[in-house]
């Protein structure tokens, strides 16, 4: 049998799931590095420790992404 490779197939579905964690998880890194760079009262410095808690709010970021998305398939 030959397989239909529509607008919704597996491989499409995928690739769009994996797109938007990586934009999540930019997001993520982004909003953090900001609020670290520029939230009044903290030195305004981007160090290691500042890089890494952005890197972990980005990797909580496509977490959430992707269990919102499989709970609403």
């Amino acid at each position: 049998m030959i397989e239909q490779q529509g607008p919704d197939s597996d491989q499409a579905r995928q690739t769009r799931q994996r797109r938007a964690g990586i934009v999540a998880f930019l997001v993520g890194l982004i909003a953090a590095l900001a609020f670290f760079a520029f939230f009044p009262g903290l030195p305004h410095v981007i160090d290691w420790g500042a890089i890494l808690v952005s890197l972990a709010v980005g990797g909580l970021a496509r977490w959430g992404y992707r269990r919102w998305m499989a709970r609403a398939a």
